[in-house]
């Protein structure tokens, strides 16, 4: 079956939330440099899923401490179309500031006012996001009842961006989103299946407590689904579409 965008962009998810979860030991490279090849054989189309995937391994590459490697895979995402400079100044890439190189591609990098502003949106919205099943986890704790909550996730934002390098800060915040709730579903599940197993065995069992833990917790899952919708991104009005220089090296504070 021939590969198409969508079906590589869907890669693109698996292969981060993989990463996301299991971490670049246990994942490795190999489908990353995969990717890259994939999408290289589609053309200009595919040009943007090749940078997704040189900046994942750059990522990679980061976490192993090969900061030349990190840096010419990050130079080949930047030629394919990669333009996050919001995501290069989160704390593993500040050593990088420093390299000629590094500042090199990043100069290289345009980005128009609103997809900028999309960038940020983006980036807060992964902290957010790991914020909400901060609060959640400790929420939980002590909870007698069985039911399982879900961790509502803010609406991507829909607008057509003017650089397609935004479509893969989207997908990176799905990936963040998808890694998320599937760690806070296994707490979850452990906890509501180990109520279960308790309330069967233990004749003191305390369900009135257990009740009022679920309403507890529905509550809470409609506050933070009402906040999550109440992130939604909203488009600045007035903001350009011209394509500029990212702000300088060094301006931006990485949300959090």
């Amino acid at each position: 079956m021939a590969d198409t965008v969508h079906s590589l962009a869907t890669r693109v998810h698996e292969l981060l939330v993989a990463l996301g979860t299991r971490g670049p030991a246990s994942v490795g490279t190999a489908g990353l440099h995969d990717l890259v090849a994939r999408a290289s054989a589609i053309g200009p189309e595919g040009m943007w899923l090749v940078a997704a995937g040189e900046a994942g391994l750059g990522v990679v590459a980061l976490a192993y401490g090969q900061g030349d490697q990190a840096v010419s895979h990050l130079d080949a995402a930047v030629d394919a179309g990669f333009n996050d400079c919001v995501a290069l100044h989160a704390a593993p890439f500040r050593p990088l500031h420093g390299d000629p190189r590094f500042r090199a591609l990043y100069a290289r990098m345009l980005v128009t006012e609103a997809d900028f502003d999309e960038l940020c949106w983006l980036h807060q919205e992964m902290q957010l996001m790991a914020r909400d099943a901060q609060n959640a986890m400790v929420d939980n704790i002590g909870r007698l009842d069985t039911g399982v909550s879900l961790l509502p996730q803010a609406p991507m934002p829909t607008r057509e961006p003017h650089t397609a390098g935004v479509l893969i800060t989207r997908i990176d915040l799905a990936a963040t989103q998808t890694a998320i709730q599937q760690a806070a579903l296994k707490t979850d599940f452990q906890r509501s299946s180990g109520n279960t197993s308790l309330s069967l065995i233990d004749d003191t069992w305390d369900y009135t407590r257990a009740t009022r833990d679920a309403w507890h917790a529905d509550d809470l899952d409609s506050q933070r689904l009402r906040a999550a919708e109440a992130r939604a991104f909203v488009e600045r009005p007035g903001a350009g579409a011209t394509l500029l220089h990212c702000p300088p090296l060094g301006s931006l504070t990485y949300p959090g």
